[in-house]
C-alpha cells in the first residue's frame, strides 16, 4: 500500500514520503501546519488512496484520552437498578465505545484521524501513549483486554497551538507541511478549478501572495481560503483587469474571503491611506 497523490488532493512529494514511512514503521503519523493546509484533508485522501476507511476523532478542549478508549455510565446502570430493569445486570450494557476500541475491533486495517490533538488538555498525548504503542487496553469494568486486530494508519493532526511532549513526539513520524509554492498552488487550484483561466489565476495569486507576504499580518490566508476566494471570483465572472485595486483602498476585491479579522482588514485600509498621502 502506497500513497500518492489523488484525483483531489495533490500531495508533495516529501508528504507522500512522510505518509508511507509512517505506514512501513507502523508509527502514527504527526502532521503539523498552518491551519487550512489540508491536514485533515490527507487523512481522508490517505484512506481514499490506499482504499482503507476512516475513523475519525475530533479532538476539543474538553476531550479526555480515556474518552478515545470508552466510557462507562455509571448513571444510567443506577437509574436502571431503581427501575428493576435486567439490563443492568451486564455491565457491558453501559459501556461506550470511543474511537480507538472501533478502530481496534474493526475487521479490517482503517485509518484513524484523531485532529488537533493540541487543543486538548497538555496530558493528553501521554495519556495515549501506551494504547497507541502496544495497541491495546484493559478495560477495569469488564475485565477484558482490547487489542487491534489489525493495526490502524493513525494520523495525528497539530497546529501547533501548543508544546506536545517529547515522549509522545519521539514515537511518532513527523511531517510539517509546508505553505505550497506557487507552482504546487497552481496545481492544487487545477485540481478544485480545472480550466480556471490562466491570466485570472496568475493575477490573483500575485495579489494572495503578496497578501500573505505582509508584514503585520495576524492571520496569514490558507489554502482553503484562497480556493474559496477563486470560486468567488469564477462565480462573479471576474478577470484580471477586475482585480486591480484602486488608489483608493489596498483591499482585494471579495476580500472577506481572505481577511479574517478587521485588524488585518484596517492594516491595508491604512497602506492605502499612507499610499495616497505620499502621492499627494
Amino acid at each position: 500500500m502506497r500513497f500518492e497523490s489523488t484525483e483531489t488532493y495533490v500531495a508533495t512529494d516529501d508528504l507522500a514520503i512522510a505518509v508511507n514511512a509512517a505506514v512501513t514503521l507502523e508509527r502514527p503519523l504527526l502532521v503539523k501546519g498552518e491551519p487550512g493546509t489540508g491536514k485533515t484533508e490527507l487523512a481522508k485522501q490517505v484512506a481514499e488512496s490506499l482504499g482503507l476507511r476512516m475513523i475519525e476523532w475530533n479532538i476539543k478542549s474538553t476531550t479526555r484520552a480515556q474518552q478515545g478508549l470508552y466510557e462507562y455510565d455509571a448513571v444510567s446502570r443506577l437509574r436502571d437498578s431503581q427501575l428493576g430493569d435486567e439490563r443492568v445486570h451486564d455491565v457491558s450494557n453501559y459501556i461506550r465505545k470511543g474511537k480507538l476500541w472501533q478502530a481496534f475491533e474493526a475487521d479490517e486495517r482503517v485509518v484513524l484521524l484523531i485532529d488537533e490533538v493540541d487543543k486538548a488538555d497538555i496530558e493528553f498525548p501521554n495519556d495515549l501513549l501506551q494504547e497507541l504503542d502496544k495497541m491495546e487496553f484493559h478495560v477495569y469494568e469488564t475485565g477484558e483486554t482490547i487489542r487491534a486486530k489489525h493495526r490502524p494508519v493513525v494520523i495525528i493532526t497539530s497546529n501547533n497551538e501548543k508544546e506536545l511532549p517529547d515522549a509522545f513526539l519521539r514515537r511518532c513520524f513527523f511531517h510539517y507541511i509546508k505553505f505550497p509554492d506557487v507552482e504546487t498552488m497552481r496545481k492544487i487550484v487545477e485540481v478544485h478549478h480545472p480550466g480556471i483561466k490562466e491570466a485570472l489565476l496568475t493575477t490573483a495569486l500575485t495579489q494572495f501572495y503578496e497578501i500573505r507576504e505582509q508584514q503585520g499580518l495576524k492571520k496569514k490566508p490558507s489554502t482553503s481560503e484562497v480556493l474559496d476566494w477563486l470560486k468567488l471570483l469564477l462565480a462573479e465572472d471576474m478577470d484580471p483587469e477586475d482585480l486591480k485595486r484602486d488608489g483608493s483602498t489596498a483591499l482585494p476585491k471579495l476580500h472577506g474571503a481572505l481577511l479574517k479579522n478587521e485588524q488585518d482588514v484596517h492594516l491595508f485600509e491604512r497602506l492605502a491611506f499612507l499610499a495616497r498621502r505620499e502621492r499627494g
